[in-house]
């Protein structure tokens, strides 16, 4: 999908979610990479594969 320079990371690279966003839904929680994944604000991603990545944040150190 990726039509520049630099091309993009690829869907299954581990830096995948530093493609650009080609459509963002920040309203619906979403964005559409350059890739085909599905970004959505939870972090988790949906590959164009159909292989679904869990939510994967860090948590908060209260000290």
């Amino acid at each position: 999908m990726c039509q520049h320079t630099p091309r993009c990371p690829a869907a299954d690279s581990p830096d995948r979610e530093a493609a650009r966003v080609v459509a963002a839904h920040p309203e619906q929680g979403w964005s559409l990479l350059c890739s085909g994944v599905v970004l959505f604000e939870d972090t988790g991603e949906l590959l164009p594969d159909g292989q679904v990545i869990a939510p994967h944040r860090h948590l908060a150190v209260v000290a």
